[in-house]
């Protein structure tokens, strides 16, 4: 049996695929064995792969377990053998940033939709570097992308899982985040927010806008970093102007939020996971950012802003002052924090993070920040 082989490499993945060949995972040696009785392409006899779709980011990729592919002749230099399977095989990682729930679905869920939907079902995931938790929260995903039990292959040490079709690795189009090429791919964002809205069964596809006596208003709380000052302001600014408002954090499970999420007419929250939870908002319904100090228009438009155009979504966003930030009471107003981010974000990323991401919360001035509702409502009343 000759197989065929090709692998891609892009700016945030590397994977490949292996068709009609005699595979053999051997997770005691983290070696994909490729048997063939001759050489494959132009491709090296063997190569290294991390199977996490954050590449070049070297703390994510740390965590990562490297595996080695290798094409062999001679059968006899392969271990035989324990285990056979007629689905395709897919192995990929679960180290990296997952368990936030962003990298969740940039990093895994939307590579993993892109990597294994055209089996339907038919397809057998392998993992490494399993964290606990991770399978559950996502079980409805998994089980309506695979029909087959998730093997955790670093406990596979005595087995060898044997398959004649296999992809090490997942797909992940360019540098984009929450994002998918039509392009290179059949499907779209539209086609994976379609499937969310089948495994979860959400029944809005498409926000009740005007006709809705009062538009709902979701606001993303955080309980550690990033937190909303006066929660309490915010809610009864958007009750006076006519909004239904509940106030949630994201911790009540993946299904119980996402029907909350599609639920609702506009969501806002600051920076941060939370606002990823807009993969289940309806079409047409508004995505409003809080842009904390520390020159996040880039990384805001890029995470969120940029992506919620994929989405059909329609997108405010609210850039605090100075004195909105809880930063001011720990930093002089002429202190590089308050006047330079960039110095600091040249110290390096870890020190960005900690005083601007970890260190500050936000004091919503709620008369300012009424002109961003007012702005919600005629949106929804167009």
């Amino acid at each position: 049996m000759n197989p065929v082989l090709v692998c891609s490499s892009e700016p945030r993945s590397d994977f490949c695929e292996i068709v009609n060949g005699d595979i053999r995972i051997h997770a005691k040696s983290s070696t994909v064995y490729i048997s063939s009785s001759s050489p494959i392409s132009t491709q090296n006899s063997s190569w290294f792969i991390k199977p996490y779709a954050r590449k070049n980011d070297e703390t994510a990729m740390s965590r990562v377990r490297e595996w080695l592919m290798k094409t062999e002749k001679n059968t006899d230099q392969i271990p035989p053998c324990t285990k056979a399977h007629k689905a395709p095989a897919i192995l990929f990682s679960l180290g990296g940033y997952s368990g936030n729930n962003f990298h969740d679905f940039t990093d895994i869920i939307i590579p993993l939709f892109l990597t294994s939907r055209h089996f339907n079902g038919e397809v057998q995931f392998l993992v490494t570097n399993l964290k606990s938790g991770w399978i559950p929260k996502f079980r409805e995903v998994i089980e309506n992308l695979s029909k087959y039990p998730v093997i955790d292959i670093d406990k596979e040490e005595d087995q060898t899982h044997c398959f004649t079709t296999a992809i090490v690795g997942l797909k992940r189009h360019g540098r984009a985040e929450l994002m998918i090429d039509r392009l290179k791919t059949p499907y779209s964002m539209e086609d994976f927010r379609a499937f969310l809205r089948s495994v979860y069964s959400l029944p809005a596809i498409t926000t009740a806008g005007k006709s809705r006596k009062k538009p709902r208003l979701l606001i993303i709380s955080r309980k550690k970093t990033r937190t909303f000052s006066n929660p309490d302001e915010i809610s009864r600014l958007a009750r006076n102007m006519g909004f239904e408002v509940i106030v949630s954090e994201a911790d009540v499970g993946v299904a119980r939020f996402a029907e909350l999420v599609n639920s609702c007419d506009v969501m806002m929250g600051v920076h941060g996971a939370g606002l990823t939870n807009m993969v289940f908002l309806p079409e047409n319904a508004i995505l409003i950012q809080i842009l904390p100090i520390g020159g996040f228009d880039w990384l805001g438009n890029f995470d969120f802003g940029g992506p919620s155009k994929e989405m059909k979504l329609r997108y405010l966003e609210y850039k605090i002052k100075m004195e909105e930030s809880t930063l001011i009471q720990q930093f002089p107003v002429d202190h590089q924090v308050m006047e330079n981010p960039s110095a600091i974000l040249k110290q390096g990323w870890e020190a960005f993070r900690s005083v601007y991401l970890v260190k500050q919360n936000v004091n919503l001035d709620v008369s300012r920040f009424k002109r961003t509702l007012l702005k919600a409502l005629e949106l929804l009343n167009q």
